[in-house]
């Protein structure tokens, strides 16, 4: 039992911080009023951006292992919050500005993030002329996935708890520190007055805009360092196209599931991560090895109850901002 858990518990972890990142990130926008259904694309283009920039700063120095540190990790890193940023601005502009209905655009950031990453994608695969529908950055994801020097000194809890990339750690600290902000500090106050009530907020001196645009971005920043994660930490540096899966969706039903408390979001996200792996870990033998795609459906099942569960409680704490989803019209006031 004890190697079971030490086998399964740090995978779980590592399959459920890209969904940390996304949960995150999703609930700091959906408390100013915004629900961006886009985290799935945004993710995508996080991943992108980053590999675009880790790709070609390794291209540009005649051997890998000539590489700077310093420099392998902030400019994956900093390409990687651009493109997130952008997208961030572009779903703000389009419902905050414009109005637009915020289903409908969070839909088409999605649809437009996938395309914009597989087009992007492609590209980088056909520069390097690769055998396989893939780009390896191998130099650049060793120095997201190394773990703590001192982890084998810990025996078992180092292999439990001090493992993981910086990037793991990364993503529970912004979720404590977004706890914190939200439910301890003014301006956690004035962003859930936003998202709760903008006319009010709005009444009182509460720049409403200037919330959801500063709240809407941030979570897009947040969710696509998930999108990088996956790429230089889970997949050890490789993209491929369409390999996201449905990471991005999932992380959408955990802001649900957490009931929009970024410090659930955190033990919620490792036990996510590791329903999605437990079909690997279930005998089946050769002769029920069907049983294994019924397995597949544990998580999906799960969030369908956790929705069934959530929307019949009665609660006011547990449930949605009041303004979730609602364009806001200041001339209505």
């Amino acid at each position: 039992m004890w190697s079971f858990l030490l086998a399964f518990i740090p995978r779980a972890v590592v399959q459920g911080i890209p969904l940390l990142f996304g949960c995150t990130g999703e609930i700091i926008t959906e408390k100013s009023g915004n629900l961006n259904l886009g985290i799935p694309g945004v993710m995508y283009v996080g991943a992108i951006s980053g590999v675009i920039g880790a790709f070609f700063y390794e291209r540009s120095l005649p051997d890998a292992a000539m590489m700077t540190p310093a420099l392998a990790i902030l400019i994956p890193l900093t390409c990687c919050l651009l493109g997130s940023l952008l997208m961030g601005l572009l779903y703000s502009f389009l419902t905050v500005t414009l109005r637009a209905n915020q289903n409908v655009v969070g839909l088409a950031m999605t649809t437009f993030g996938i395309g914009f990453g597989n087009f992007f994608g492609g590209s980088l695969i056909k520069l390097v002329d690769s055998d396989v529908p893939s780009i390896a950055l191998t130099a650049t994801s060793a120095y997201f996935s190394r773990k703590l020097p001192f982890a084998d000194s810990f025996g078992a809890f180092g292999d439990l708890f001090l493992s993981y990339g910086f990037m793991a750690y990364l993503g529970v600290a912004i979720a404590l520190i977004a706890s914190h902000v939200l439910n301890h500090t003014r301006t956690g106050l004035h962003l859930r007055a936003v998202g709760e009530d903008p006319y009010t907020a709005d009444a009182v001196g509460i720049s409403v805009s200037r919330y959801k645009y500063a709240a809407t971005c941030l979570g897009c920043m947040i969710a696509g360092l998930g999108g990088l994660y996956y790429v230089m930490d889970y997949a050890t540096g490789v993209w491929s196209n369409n390999a996201f899966g449905d990471r991005g969706w999932l992380a959408i039903a955990l802001v649900i599931f957490t009931v929009w408390r970024p410090k659930l979001s955190i033990l919620a996200s490792f036990l996510f991560g590791g329903l999605y792996i437990l079909y690997l870990y279930i005998p089946t033998g050769m002769d029920h090895m069907e049983l294994r795609e019924l397995y597949k459906m544990i998580p999906y099942v799960v969030t369908l109850l956790v929705l069934v569960i959530t929307s019949i409680r009665s609660k006011k704490e547990d449930q949605p901002p009041a303004s979730l989803g609602k364009s806001y019209f200041r001339e209505e006031r």
